[in-house]
């Protein structure tokens, strides 16, 4: 469905019928999936062994509400461009921990595609159309 070359995706998620459905939803738009994490740990493992092109993070994961860090550590690798993925967005600190945005859940297939898009644009060097989709948010100064 995408004309952008296929984005690896690493998916931080706990709940494991949202990591599943995101999955068959990324699959469908043409990415390649390199893992799914449900803990910080893991997540950052995960990072660390695959370099994903991009990570999308919940806040909340099965030990806490440590997402923000699995941000800030997964952001710091050059390689990797990190977008949450939560209903709670009043828990993201104002640097964003180095995340590019927010996708707000629930989420919509459309609002996924076009944040992804969005980023393989970003990544390959070209300005995005300025206009993102409801339901996702840009990081400030970005």
């Amino acid at each position: 469905m995408t004309a952008e070359p296929a984005l690896r995706i690493l998916v931080v998620e706990d709940e494991v019928l949202i990591a599943l459905e995101l999955t068959y939803l990324l699959e469908d738009l043409g990415h390649v999936m390199v893992g799914v994490a449900a803990s910080s740990s893991e997540a950052i493992a995960l990072g660390a062994s695959t370099a994903p092109d991009v990570a999308l993070v919940d806040i909340h994961l099965v030990d806490g509400p440590t997402g923000v860090e699995v941000a800030r550590v997964l952001s710091a690798d050059p390689r990797t461009t990190v977008l949450f993925m939560t209903a709670n967005s009043k828990r993201i600190p104002e640097d964003f921990a180095g995340a590019l945005g927010v996708i707000a859940k629930p989420y919509s297939e459309r609002v996924v595609a076009s944040a992804l898009t969005y980023v393989a644009e970003r990544r390959a060097g070209r300005a995005p159309a300025t206009d993102t989709p409801d339901g996702f948010q840009l990081a400030p100064l970005n």
